[in-house]
């Protein structure tokens, strides 16, 4: 063990490391890995020779430019990302293939740059850079599925007053694992906001972290997942205010249906002393849908100066309110039926935020599905009536 994992500062300053040997052996012991399912994760703790089949689609508007890379030889490489556990840092030290996306600076895009990935068998190495010019504005769209067990990292260098919206979507088969981080650097007066959806696979391990390149940067973290039986879904965010005048806006919310059911949320915020004129909030809330399932949500604030704007947290998980479904069969609405416009409204001012019109349907058709509504069902009996 080195002596970088001896904490500084106070509070301790948060660990990173390119080189996978200087994290310990994950245990439940370990607060980054207490709430994780080791014995389903043991194989991506150390390096395996990747075997994975992953079949990839990209819609690239004009202004934008992708291409597969070993990210290791690229300038950018690292610039926004340093590893904050030993899958990460194995991911960065193995990729040799990703993508490196490009946005012309001062370009604003007409449409989203869509990254579809279609995992096939085997597990994989990925590293992706995503740089966006200044002054320039973008959405790009993750879309994961099919049998997917990686070990990823994804950069995003936002320039200077350039504004870029992600939305990750991981709809991925059962039996898959995905363990990643996201990393954004914000440029000065730039904006970058993430939308973190999660309705498949087995594991689901996300890892996201904002620092700020200057000041009057702004970062919004959003978040939607619906665990079922067997599934984990867990998401360990870090913002890092160390510039003046930054701002940093984190909503996540959770459903759960099944006994085996799982979600973990931590939310990190750390103002430095440095970041004066700060205004940040989080907030993390929880729908238990049936007995069982669990949801840990902790929220943590470490606030260094006294010259802020504003900063706050809030955490809620509660059952289904069987109060407002009575309230809605009380006035003719069937009980499947009340329960899924529950559950809508409980998702949908994340999902409404999403700003990709074709892509909210999609996910509130996948959501509506979880719950066995179908609308062409639906549609079906309205015509025979």
């Amino acid at each position: 063990m080195t002596a970088l994992l001896k904490p500084t500062g106070s509070p301790a300053e948060r660990f990173t490391s390119r080189d996978p040997q200087d994290f310990p052996d994950p245990s439940t012991a370990q607060e980054d890995w207490r709430f994780s399912p080791l014995a389903k994760l043991r194989e991506f703790f150390e390096p395996f020779e990747p075997d994975g089949e992953i079949v990839g689609d990209e819609r690239v508007p004009e202004g934008a430019h992708v291409e597969v890379v070993d990210p290791r030889t690229l300038t950018a490489f690292g610039t926004a990302l340093e590893p904050v556990d030993r899958p990460s840092a194995l991911a960065m030290a193995h990729a040799s293939r990703g993508l490196h996306v490009t946005v012309d600076k001062e370009a604003e895009l007409a449409a989203p740059i869509v990254l579809t990935r279609t995992g096939v068998r085997g597990k994989s190495y990925t590293h992706h850079v995503v740089e966006i010019g200044a002054h320039a504005k973008a959405t790009v769209v993750l879309d994961h599925r099919g049998l997917i067990q990686v070990a990823a990292n994804i950069e995003f260098i936002v320039g200077d007053g350039a504004q870029l919206d992600v939305v990750s979507v991981n709809d991925a088969d059962e039996g898959s694992i995905q363990l990643s981080a996201y990393a954004a650097l914000v440029g000065r007066d730039a904006t970058y906001r993430m939308v973190n959806v999660t309705l498949g696979g087995s594991v689901v391990r996300v890892v996201p972290t904002v620092r700020y390149a200057g000041p009057g940067g702004h970062a919004e973290l959003l978040g939607v997942s619906f665990a079922g039986d067997g599934q984990h879904f867990e998401t360990r965010l870090f913002v890092d205010h160390a510039q003046p005048n930054c701002t940093s806006d984190v909503l996540y919310k959770n459903a759960l249906l099944g006994e085996s059911a799982r979600t973990v949320w931590i939310g990190d915020v750390r103002i430095r002393p440095s970041a004066t004129g700060t205004d940040t909030y989080e907030m993390n809330r929880n729908l238990l849908l049936s007995d069982g399932a669990r949801a840990d949500s902790v929220p943590n604030l470490e606030i260094e100066t006294g010259d802020i704007a504003g900063a706050g947290h809030a955490s809620a998980t509660g059952r289904f309110d069987d109060l407002q479904l009575f309230y809605l069969q009380s006035r003719g609405i069937p009980e499947d039926e009340a329960r899924r416009l529950v559950v809508r409204g409980f998702f949908a001012d994340v999902i409404d935020r999403i700003g990709v019109p074709d892509l909210q349907r999609q996910l509130m058709t996948s959501i509506e599905a979880r719950l066995g509504f179908t609308p062409e069902l639906e549609s079906e009996s309205n015509d025979n009536e």
